[in-house]
Protein backbone atom coordinates (compact mmCIF):
# COMPACT_ATOMS: atom_id res chain seq x y z
CA UNK A 1 0.00 0.00 0.00
CA UNK A 2 1.53 3.34 -0.60
CA UNK A 3 2.42 5.61 2.14
CA UNK A 4 0.61 8.74 2.47
CA UNK A 5 1.84 12.31 1.97
CA UNK A 6 1.74 12.90 6.15
CA UNK A 7 3.31 9.86 6.72
CA UNK A 8 6.66 10.41 8.88
CA UNK A 9 9.96 9.35 7.13
CA UNK A 10 11.05 6.44 8.88
CA UNK A 11 14.17 6.51 11.10
CA UNK A 12 16.77 5.13 8.68
CA UNK A 13 16.26 7.98 6.35
CA UNK A 14 16.84 10.59 9.27
CA UNK A 15 20.19 8.03 9.68
CA UNK A 16 21.38 7.89 6.32
CA UNK A 17 21.00 11.77 6.39
CA UNK A 18 23.32 11.91 9.64
CA UNK A 19 25.91 9.79 7.76
CA UNK A 20 25.91 11.84 5.00
CA UNK A 21 26.63 14.98 7.16
CA UNK A 22 29.16 13.19 8.69
CA UNK A 23 31.14 12.65 5.41
CA UNK A 24 30.90 16.02 4.05
CA UNK A 25 32.15 16.71 7.47
CA UNK A 26 35.01 14.96 6.77
CA UNK A 27 35.75 16.15 3.74
CA UNK A 28 35.66 19.76 5.23
CA UNK A 29 38.07 18.76 7.77
CA UNK A 30 41.47 18.35 5.39
CA UNK A 31 40.26 21.60 3.75
CA UNK A 32 40.04 23.32 7.81
CA UNK A 33 43.37 21.82 8.30
CA UNK A 34 45.20 23.18 5.12
CA UNK A 35 44.54 27.01 6.79
CA UNK A 36 48.20 28.21 7.63
CA UNK A 37 46.74 29.40 11.20
CA UNK A 38 45.30 26.28 11.75
CA UNK A 39 48.32 24.29 11.97
CA UNK A 40 50.23 26.86 13.74
CA UNK A 41 47.53 26.72 16.54
CA UNK A 42 47.26 22.89 16.42
CA UNK A 43 50.80 23.13 17.62
CA UNK A 44 50.47 25.21 20.40
CA UNK A 45 47.61 23.44 21.75
CA UNK A 46 49.86 20.11 22.03
CA UNK A 47 52.49 21.86 23.21
CA UNK A 48 50.66 23.67 26.49
CA UNK A 49 49.08 19.92 26.76
CA UNK A 50 52.77 18.49 26.47
CA UNK A 51 54.36 20.94 29.24
CA UNK A 52 51.34 20.67 31.57
CA UNK A 53 51.57 16.73 31.34
CA UNK A 54 55.02 16.66 32.18
CA UNK A 55 54.71 18.82 35.03
CA UNK A 56 51.80 17.69 36.35
CA UNK A 57 52.05 13.61 35.76
CA UNK A 58 56.34 13.43 34.73
CA UNK A 59 56.17 10.06 35.78
CA UNK A 60 53.11 9.11 33.17
CA UNK A 61 54.55 11.04 30.44
CA UNK A 62 58.18 10.06 30.30
CA UNK A 63 56.76 6.30 31.06
CA UNK A 64 54.84 6.74 27.60
CA UNK A 65 57.35 8.39 25.40
CA UNK A 66 60.11 5.22 27.22
CA UNK A 67 57.02 2.72 25.98
CA UNK A 68 58.45 0.49 22.95
CA UNK A 69 56.54 -0.20 20.02
CA UNK A 70 57.85 -2.66 17.88
CA UNK A 71 61.25 -1.52 17.06
CA UNK A 72 61.11 2.51 18.04
CA UNK A 73 59.89 3.47 21.26
CA UNK A 74 56.66 6.16 21.17
CA UNK A 75 59.08 8.88 21.46
CA UNK A 76 61.55 7.91 18.47
CA UNK A 77 58.16 6.87 16.34
CA UNK A 78 56.78 10.40 16.29
CA UNK A 79 60.92 11.94 16.50
CA UNK A 80 62.26 9.32 13.72
CA UNK A 81 58.88 8.18 12.50
CA UNK A 82 56.19 10.37 11.94
CA UNK A 83 58.19 13.52 11.52
CA UNK A 84 59.20 11.60 8.55
CA UNK A 85 55.78 12.17 7.03
CA UNK A 86 56.55 16.43 7.83
CA UNK A 87 59.94 16.63 5.88
CA UNK A 88 58.31 14.65 3.00
CA UNK A 89 55.83 17.47 2.42
CA UNK A 90 58.88 19.82 3.23
CA UNK A 91 60.56 18.17 0.34
CA UNK A 92 57.90 18.45 -2.15
CA UNK A 93 57.40 22.45 -1.27
CA UNK A 94 61.22 22.85 -1.72
CA UNK A 95 60.36 20.95 -5.10
CA UNK A 96 58.15 22.90 -6.16
CA UNK A 97 59.30 26.54 -5.56
CA UNK A 98 62.69 24.80 -7.07
CA UNK A 99 60.32 24.62 -10.06
CA UNK A 100 58.23 27.10 -10.04
CA UNK A 101 58.14 29.33 -7.41
CA UNK A 102 60.50 31.52 -5.69
CA UNK A 103 63.75 29.45 -5.49
CA UNK A 104 63.39 29.32 -9.69
CA UNK A 105 64.17 32.93 -10.38
CA UNK A 106 67.72 33.10 -8.68
CA UNK A 107 67.40 37.23 -9.01
CA UNK A 108 64.48 37.48 -7.21
CA UNK A 109 65.43 34.54 -4.71
CA UNK A 110 68.65 35.89 -3.91
CA UNK A 111 67.79 38.05 -1.05
CA UNK A 112 65.66 35.54 0.71
CA UNK A 113 68.27 33.20 -0.09
CA UNK A 114 71.21 34.59 1.34
CA UNK A 115 69.32 36.38 4.50
CA UNK A 116 68.51 32.86 5.42
CA UNK A 117 72.02 31.67 5.11
CA UNK A 118 73.14 35.17 7.26
CA UNK A 119 70.15 33.89 9.60
CA UNK A 120 71.60 30.31 9.61
CA UNK A 121 75.00 31.34 10.42
CA UNK A 122 74.81 34.36 12.60
CA UNK A 123 72.67 32.75 15.18
CA UNK A 124 75.43 29.46 15.54
CA UNK A 125 77.70 31.88 15.98
CA UNK A 126 75.76 33.60 19.03
CA UNK A 127 75.77 29.88 20.62
CA UNK A 128 79.14 29.04 19.74
CA UNK A 129 80.26 32.46 21.09
CA UNK A 130 78.37 32.05 24.13
CA UNK A 131 79.71 28.03 24.91
CA UNK A 132 83.11 28.47 23.95
CA UNK A 133 83.96 31.40 26.71
CA UNK A 134 81.74 30.48 29.41
CA UNK A 135 82.24 27.80 31.83
CA UNK A 136 80.74 24.09 31.12
CA UNK A 137 79.67 25.59 27.51
CA UNK A 138 78.78 22.43 25.08
CA UNK A 139 79.44 23.38 21.85
CA UNK A 140 77.09 20.47 20.66
CA UNK A 141 74.26 22.58 19.77
CA UNK A 142 75.58 24.96 17.76
CA UNK A 143 72.66 24.24 15.25
CA UNK A 144 69.88 24.35 17.27
CA UNK A 145 69.52 28.25 16.55
CA UNK A 146 70.03 28.21 13.06
CA UNK A 147 66.27 27.08 12.60
CA UNK A 148 62.78 28.84 11.48
CA UNK A 149 59.50 26.99 12.24
CA UNK A 150 58.04 27.72 8.95
CA UNK A 151 54.72 26.50 10.01
CA UNK A 152 54.30 28.82 13.03
CA UNK A 153 55.92 31.69 11.46
CA UNK A 154 53.94 31.96 8.44
CA UNK A 155 50.37 31.05 10.53
CA UNK A 156 51.30 34.12 12.68
CA UNK A 157 51.95 36.32 9.26
CA UNK A 158 48.74 35.41 8.09
CA UNK A 159 47.01 36.00 11.57
CA UNK A 160 48.30 39.29 12.05
CA UNK A 161 50.06 40.74 8.83
CA UNK A 162 47.26 39.19 6.16
CA UNK A 163 47.44 43.36 4.95
CA UNK A 164 50.93 43.47 4.30
CA UNK A 165 52.46 42.70 0.56
CA UNK A 166 52.40 39.27 -0.72
CA UNK A 167 55.50 39.35 -1.32
CA UNK A 168 56.56 39.68 2.08
CA UNK A 169 55.10 36.20 2.58
CA UNK A 170 57.06 34.94 0.04
CA UNK A 171 60.51 36.65 1.53
CA UNK A 172 58.99 34.81 4.53
CA UNK A 173 58.55 31.49 2.89
CA UNK A 174 61.42 31.36 0.79
CA UNK A 175 63.50 32.35 3.64
CA UNK A 176 61.94 29.37 5.98
CA UNK A 177 62.57 27.00 2.98
CA UNK A 178 65.83 27.99 2.26
CA UNK A 179 66.40 27.69 6.36
CA UNK A 180 65.18 23.85 6.43
CA UNK A 181 67.05 22.73 3.81
CA UNK A 182 69.73 24.20 5.76
CA UNK A 183 69.01 22.26 9.05
CA UNK A 184 68.07 18.67 6.52
CA UNK A 185 71.73 19.31 5.42
CA UNK A 186 73.20 19.83 8.86
CA UNK A 187 71.06 16.92 10.16
CA UNK A 188 72.39 14.67 7.27
CA UNK A 189 76.25 15.64 7.38
CA UNK A 190 76.99 16.26 11.48
CA UNK A 191 74.20 14.03 12.97
CA UNK A 192 75.52 10.84 10.97
CA UNK A 193 77.50 8.47 13.14
CA UNK A 194 78.10 4.87 12.28
CA UNK A 195 77.40 4.77 8.67
CA UNK A 196 76.19 1.20 7.13
CA UNK A 197 76.63 1.99 4.00
CA UNK A 198 75.05 -1.42 3.23
CA UNK A 199 71.59 -0.05 4.15
CA UNK A 200 72.20 3.55 2.77
CA UNK A 201 72.33 1.73 -0.58
CA UNK A 202 69.17 0.43 -0.23
CA UNK A 203 67.51 3.24 0.75
CA UNK A 204 69.48 4.85 -2.49
CA UNK A 205 68.23 2.22 -4.57
CA UNK A 206 64.49 2.81 -3.33
CA UNK A 207 64.92 6.49 -4.18
CA UNK A 208 65.85 5.33 -7.69
CA UNK A 209 62.59 2.82 -7.94
CA UNK A 210 60.70 6.37 -6.72
CA UNK A 211 62.37 8.32 -9.13
CA UNK A 212 62.31 6.31 -12.30
CA UNK A 213 58.42 5.42 -11.61
CA UNK A 214 57.97 9.71 -11.05
CA UNK A 215 59.77 9.63 -14.19
CA UNK A 216 57.20 6.95 -15.96
CA UNK A 217 54.20 8.98 -14.69
CA UNK A 218 52.91 5.82 -12.87
CA UNK A 219 50.65 6.98 -10.43
CA UNK A 220 49.98 4.21 -8.08
CA UNK A 221 50.06 4.45 -4.15
CA UNK A 222 50.49 0.93 -3.40
CA UNK A 223 54.13 0.87 -5.61
CA UNK A 224 55.09 3.87 -3.54
CA UNK A 225 53.98 3.20 -0.07
CA UNK A 226 56.28 0.10 0.38
CA UNK A 227 59.08 2.11 -1.42
CA UNK A 228 58.27 5.18 0.94
CA UNK A 229 58.51 2.77 4.21
CA UNK A 230 61.57 0.54 2.39
CA UNK A 231 63.60 4.01 2.11
CA UNK A 232 62.57 5.24 5.56
CA UNK A 233 64.02 1.48 7.29
CA UNK A 234 66.76 1.56 5.40
CA UNK A 235 67.91 5.08 6.22
CA UNK A 236 67.08 4.26 10.14
CA UNK A 237 69.42 1.45 9.61
CA UNK A 238 72.02 3.37 8.27
CA UNK A 239 72.95 5.53 10.36
CA UNK A 240 71.50 8.57 8.65
CA UNK A 241 68.57 9.73 10.17
CA UNK A 242 65.46 8.74 8.78
CA UNK A 243 63.72 11.68 7.91
CA UNK A 244 66.16 12.08 5.01
CA UNK A 245 64.68 9.73 3.45
CA UNK A 246 61.44 11.83 3.65
CA UNK A 247 63.15 14.91 2.28
CA UNK A 248 65.04 12.94 -0.49
CA UNK A 249 61.51 11.20 -1.95
CA UNK A 250 59.88 14.90 -1.75
CA UNK A 251 62.53 15.98 -3.67
CA UNK A 252 62.59 13.39 -6.26
CA UNK A 253 58.81 13.55 -6.77
CA UNK A 254 57.98 14.94 -10.02
CA UNK A 255 56.72 18.40 -10.27
CA UNK A 256 55.70 20.16 -13.88
CA UNK A 257 53.72 23.64 -13.35
CA UNK A 258 51.51 23.03 -16.39
CA UNK A 259 50.48 19.61 -15.22
CA UNK A 260 46.92 20.07 -13.93
CA UNK A 261 47.69 16.11 -12.06
CA UNK A 262 51.50 17.22 -11.10
CA UNK A 263 52.01 14.89 -8.39
CA UNK A 264 53.59 17.46 -5.93
CA UNK A 265 50.56 19.08 -6.02
CA UNK A 266 47.83 16.18 -5.66
CA UNK A 267 50.48 15.11 -3.03
CA UNK A 268 51.06 17.73 -0.96
CA UNK A 269 47.30 19.05 -1.17
CA UNK A 270 46.77 15.18 0.45
CA UNK A 271 49.50 15.11 2.81
CA UNK A 272 49.74 18.53 4.47
CA UNK A 273 46.21 18.49 6.80
CA UNK A 274 48.35 14.93 7.67
CA UNK A 275 51.62 16.51 8.53
CA UNK A 276 49.64 19.74 9.60
CA UNK A 277 46.75 17.78 11.86
CA UNK A 278 48.36 14.92 13.07
CA UNK A 279 51.90 14.75 12.71
CA UNK A 280 53.73 17.83 13.71
CA UNK A 281 50.85 17.69 16.74
CA UNK A 282 52.29 14.40 18.16
CA UNK A 283 55.51 15.43 17.79
CA UNK A 284 54.97 18.72 19.50
CA UNK A 285 53.09 16.02 22.43
CA UNK A 286 56.05 13.99 22.47
CA UNK A 287 58.77 16.60 22.30
CA UNK A 288 57.98 19.98 24.17
CA UNK A 289 57.51 18.75 27.83
CA UNK A 290 59.48 20.20 29.88
CA UNK A 291 59.74 20.30 33.52
CA UNK A 292 59.13 24.03 34.51
CA UNK A 293 60.34 25.57 37.94
CA UNK A 294 62.05 28.68 39.13
CA UNK A 295 65.80 26.92 39.79
CA UNK A 296 65.11 25.60 36.04
CA UNK A 297 63.97 28.72 34.32
CA UNK A 298 66.79 30.75 35.95
CA UNK A 299 69.21 27.98 34.95
CA UNK A 300 68.17 28.29 31.52
CA UNK A 301 69.43 32.23 31.44
CA UNK A 302 72.07 31.71 32.52
CA UNK A 303 73.67 28.72 31.66
CA UNK A 304 76.01 28.64 28.20
CA UNK A 305 73.53 26.34 26.46
CA UNK A 306 69.90 27.86 27.62
CA UNK A 307 71.36 31.89 27.46
CA UNK A 308 73.25 30.81 23.44
CA UNK A 309 69.76 29.48 22.20
CA UNK A 310 68.19 32.17 23.12
CA UNK A 311 70.57 34.96 22.10
CA UNK A 312 70.96 32.84 18.76
CA UNK A 313 67.41 32.91 18.02
CA UNK A 314 66.32 36.24 19.31
CA UNK A 315 68.76 38.44 18.72
CA UNK A 316 70.90 36.06 15.89
CA UNK A 317 68.22 35.73 14.07
CA UNK A 318 67.26 39.96 13.38
CA UNK A 319 71.05 40.59 13.03
CA UNK A 320 71.58 37.92 10.45
CA UNK A 321 68.52 38.51 8.45
CA UNK A 322 68.32 41.69 8.48
CA UNK A 323 72.11 42.51 7.77
CA UNK A 324 72.21 39.55 4.88
CA UNK A 325 69.25 41.09 2.95
CA UNK A 326 71.02 44.48 3.43
CA UNK A 327 74.27 43.77 2.25
CA UNK A 328 73.03 42.03 -0.93
CA UNK A 329 70.72 44.65 -2.09
CA UNK A 330 73.74 46.98 -1.38
CA UNK A 331 76.29 44.87 -3.22
CA UNK A 332 74.87 43.29 -5.58
CA UNK A 333 72.33 43.87 -8.45
CA UNK A 334 69.24 42.30 -6.55
CA UNK A 335 66.48 44.57 -4.70
CA UNK A 336 63.79 43.90 -2.56
CA UNK A 337 60.17 43.68 -3.76
CA UNK A 338 58.66 47.76 -4.77
CA UNK A 339 56.08 47.46 -1.97
CA UNK A 340 58.33 45.74 0.64
CA UNK A 341 59.87 47.89 3.32
CA UNK A 342 62.85 47.92 5.05
CA UNK A 343 61.26 48.51 8.31
CA UNK A 344 59.03 45.40 7.24
CA UNK A 345 62.04 42.76 6.89
CA UNK A 346 63.25 43.50 9.71
CA UNK A 347 59.90 42.45 11.90
CA UNK A 348 59.65 39.14 9.94
CA UNK A 349 62.93 38.73 10.81
CA UNK A 350 62.05 39.05 14.42
CA UNK A 351 59.11 36.33 13.83
CA UNK A 352 61.79 33.98 12.00
CA UNK A 353 63.43 33.63 15.59
CA UNK A 354 60.26 31.03 16.38
CA UNK A 355 62.48 28.23 15.98
CA UNK A 356 60.04 25.05 17.53
CA UNK A 357 59.32 22.03 15.47
CA UNK A 358 63.05 21.81 14.16
CA UNK A 359 65.12 23.49 16.62
CA UNK A 360 63.53 20.76 18.92
CA UNK A 361 64.04 18.16 16.70
CA UNK A 362 67.91 19.16 16.59
CA UNK A 363 67.85 19.60 20.39
CA UNK A 364 66.82 15.81 20.62
CA UNK A 365 69.58 15.06 18.21
CA UNK A 366 72.42 17.43 19.52
CA UNK A 367 72.20 15.67 23.39
CA UNK A 368 71.50 12.12 23.67
CA UNK A 369 72.25 10.62 26.86
CA UNK A 370 72.49 14.20 28.26
CA UNK A 371 68.61 14.99 30.16
CA UNK A 372 69.82 17.81 31.95
CA UNK A 373 70.88 19.73 28.53
CA UNK A 374 68.17 18.22 26.54
CA UNK A 375 65.66 19.71 29.46
CA UNK A 376 67.86 22.98 29.36
CA UNK A 377 67.78 23.29 25.51
CA UNK A 378 64.55 22.64 25.18
CA UNK A 379 63.24 25.19 27.43
CA UNK A 380 65.40 27.58 25.84
CA UNK A 381 63.98 26.83 22.32
CA UNK A 382 60.29 27.08 23.78
CA UNK A 383 61.16 30.43 25.56
CA UNK A 384 62.79 32.21 22.21
CA UNK A 385 60.11 31.00 20.51
CA UNK A 386 58.01 32.32 22.75
CA UNK A 387 59.51 35.75 22.39
CA UNK A 388 59.93 35.64 18.68
CA UNK A 389 56.74 35.12 18.15
CA UNK A 390 55.44 37.92 20.95
CA UNK A 391 57.58 40.38 19.23
CA UNK A 392 57.39 39.37 15.87
CA UNK A 393 53.27 39.62 15.96
CA UNK A 394 53.79 43.35 17.94
CA UNK A 395 56.36 44.13 14.98
CA UNK A 396 53.70 42.94 11.88
CA UNK A 397 51.00 44.93 13.82
CA UNK A 398 52.76 47.57 14.07
CA UNK A 399 53.46 47.41 10.10
CA UNK A 400 50.09 47.28 9.34
CA UNK A 401 48.98 50.01 11.08
CA UNK A 402 51.60 52.00 9.77
CA UNK A 403 50.28 51.12 5.90
CA UNK A 404 47.14 52.02 7.17
CA UNK A 405 48.05 55.46 8.82
CA UNK A 406 50.29 56.19 4.99
CA UNK A 407 46.95 54.77 2.83
CA UNK A 408 43.78 57.06 2.94
CA UNK A 409 40.72 54.82 3.20
CA UNK A 410 41.97 51.66 3.72
CA UNK A 411 40.21 49.58 5.95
Amino acid sequence: MASSPNTPRPPRDRETRALRLTADDLRVLPNFLRQETVGGALMLVATIAALLWANLAPGIYEGLRATQLGPLTVQHWATDGLLTIFFFVAGMELKREFVSGSLSDPKAAMVPVVAAICGMAVPAGFYVAVNATMADGHLNGWAIPMATDIAFAIAILAAVGSKLPVALRAFLLTLAIVDDLGAILVIAVVFTSDLRLVWLAGALACAVVWWLLQRRKIDTWFLYVPLFIGAWWCMLSSGVHATIAGVLLGLLTRSVASDPQDPVDRWSHFWHPVSAGFVVPIFALMAAGVRVSPSALAEMITAPVGLGIVLGLVVGKVIGISAGSYLTTRFTRATLAPDVRWSEIISISILAGVGFTVALFVTELAFPGHPELLAQGKAAVLTASVIAAIGGTIAIRSRVRARERSIPGID
